[in-house]
């Protein structure tokens, strides 16, 4: 008797992809021993995580208007001092059994803010320097900052969780670092943000293409014929 059993269909054989692990992720698993107790500590002291996100973004718009008037170092090391707020809240959060969504809407929403002063600090600068140039080029990395963010965020809502490429905020604050401490570097440092910031966005769109069509059960560039 011939086997009538039907052939595997790409619903059948589909797997998902794997959600890749940002460099976030990656410190935050780093350091979380050291996060937890100082969160568990601030908790206990009665400080709230949302005071503390705020703390943060009031200390990079701080630096975002030394930034603009030129001293970059000094922006350098407001942004610098601005960081570990950002995962300090995370913490207290946690301390608290924090099970609202507000805290991380406020997170998400001031990082944002704080992404768009950084980059009006130096666009002030390039203006000031008559660097237009390099202006364009801070518009076009903000752009693509936004982007990434964008994707990630109504990704989730579609229900794909996306963290891939090799700019999320960790790496761009690392770079705007680095050129505003060697401020030779400003140039490249520009130009890689504008660049690789828009390919990470292009990326994370690509990414969330293919899990959908994978969950949809239609592999890219298959169409289900009929019979």
């Amino acid at each position: 008797m011939a086997d009538h059993t039907p052939e595997p269909t790409p619903e059948t054989t589909t797997t998902p992809t794997p959600a890749p692990v940002t460099l976030t992720d990656r410190l935050r698993r780093l350091t979380h021993f050291i996060l937890n107790p100082i969160g568990l500590l601030l908790h206990r002291w009665g400080v709230h995580p949302d005071h503390v996100t705020i703390a943060g973004t009031v200390l990079v718009f701080a630096a975002a208007l030394l930034i603009g008037a030129g001293e970059l170092r000094g922006g350098a090391l407001l942004l610098l001092l601005a960081l570990p707020f950002d995962a300090i809240d995370g913490a207290i959060a946690r301390a608290m059994n924090r099970t609202g969504k507000f805290g991380a809407l406020l997170d998400s929403t001031l990082d944002r803010y704080a992404d768009a002063v950084i980059f009006a600090g130096l666009g002030y600068y390039f203006a000031v320097q008559v660097r237009l140039e390099l202006l364009v080029l801070a518009f076009a990395a903000l752009m693509g900052a936004y982007g990434v963010s964008y994707v990630r965020a109504r990704a989730e809502g579609l229900g794909v969780d996306v963290k891939i490429g090799l700019f999320s905020r960790v790496e761009r604050i690392v770079i705007i670092l680095l050129m505003l401490v060697l401020p030779d570097l400003l140039p490249i440092g520009v130009t890689i943000l504008a660049i690789g910031t828009n390919l990470t966005a292009f990326q994370r769109l690509v990414y969330v293409y293919r899990v959908l069509k994978q969950r949809e059960g239609e592999p890219d560039g298959v169409r289900p014929t009929s019979h």
